[in-house]
């Protein structure tokens, strides 16, 4: 038990601190390479932050455990706006930009309602992960565009995302890149490892850990940098950062990992799927009534969560 609990602790430590140093020294590289804040900003940071979502996954799907896969991407999105956007608001109630309720939210609608029309046939194959990945290029470019007509504040926001250049020469780059690629490689092992092993231990299914224990641990920084941002009053962060990694989560982390190898659905049901649909759909009457999330939505949003978690497992024990 001991050694399971080190193996989850260790992995997400690695994952983060893996994750940070490859963004870092991809971000400083890019620039020392002659791409503009900007560019950086919306496309090194914003892939980046997915990177151990993905890492899990992969290593999940090509070691046959589907489950942990597919099961870390649909619970991440629900931890992402039931736990994290609803503890935020309670507390302290979120303001939104109207760009979120007019194009991200409904973008983030449409990438979970295909992965779910993909997932139809209880698979996601190599052809539809590619269509995730196009789907995912062609949001990137549209930011890209969106940012280089937004006010100039808009436009330093994006750039302040890519940081500044590690100080040195490019090698440093190149180590930080390096050591960050193996960080993750051996976090997404020891954290596999350890779900699988916490699953065999109580007795209960890979998708349960994954849907809980897997999307919480992966969901974790977000939920720090979240819950920090709203003590500050800074929570309307929280809305942004879970919108983009709700799209990022299907787009890259489930296409990537689909094209690398196809992934079946075992334990993860259409009950998982439609709690994903339906808790990102919330966001969107809530935004547009109060043009924000008072702290009685975020309280919904939360009992959602929980609720899931409660029936799930009940659901996997009984």
């Amino acid at each position: 038990m001991l050694l399971t609990v080190l193996f989850l602790i260790a992995g997400i430590v690695l994952l983060y601190l893996g994750g940070e140093a490859l963004v870092k020294g991809a971000s400083s590289l890019a620039l020392r390479l002659g791409l503009t804040p900007l560019a950086v900003g919306l496309t090194v940071v914003a892939f980046g932050t997915s990177v151990p979502e993905l890492v899990v996954c992969v290593q999940a799907a090509m070691s046959g455990y589907d489950d942990v896969a597919l099961g870390n991407v649909v619970g991440s999105n629900i931890a992402n706006v039931g736990l994290i956007l609803g503890l935020t608001a309670l507390i302290s109630p979120v303001l939104s930009q109207s760009r979120l309720l007019k194009i991200d939210i409904p973008l983030m609608l449409i990438a979970e309602l295909v992965a779910m029309a993909f997932l139809w046939d209880r698979q996601v194959d190599r052809y539809e992960g590619l269509m995730l990945v196009v789907g995912l290029l062609a949001y990137t470019w549209f930011n890209f565009r969106q940012a280089k007509l937004e006010k100039q504040a808009m436009v330093q926001d994006y750039s302040d995302m890519a940081g500044e250049m590690v100080p040195g020469r490019w090698w440093l780059d190149l180590v930080f890149i390096a050591g960050g690629i193996g960080a993750l490689v051996a976090g997404g092992n020891l954290f596999v490892e350890g779900a699988i092993q916490l699953a065999r231990l109580f007795g209960v299914s890979e998708s349960l850990i994954a849907l809980s224990v897997v999307a919480l641990g992966t969901s974790l920084p977000e939920l720090a940098a979240s819950v920090v941002a709203a003590w500050r009053g800074k929570g309307d962060l929280a809305i942004g950062n879970v919108v983009g990694s709700n799209i990022f989560n299907v787009l890259s982390v489930l296409g990537i990992t689909a094209i690398i190898r196809p992934v079946t659905a075992i334990g993860v049901g259409t009950i998982d799927l439609g709690v994903m649909f339906l808790s990102s759909f919330l966001v969107f009457p809530f935004l547009a009534t109060n043009k924000g999330i008072t702290r009685f939505e975020g309280a919904v949003l939360l009992l959602v969560y929980l609720g899931y978690i409660g029936w799930i497992a009940y659901a996997d024990l009984s």
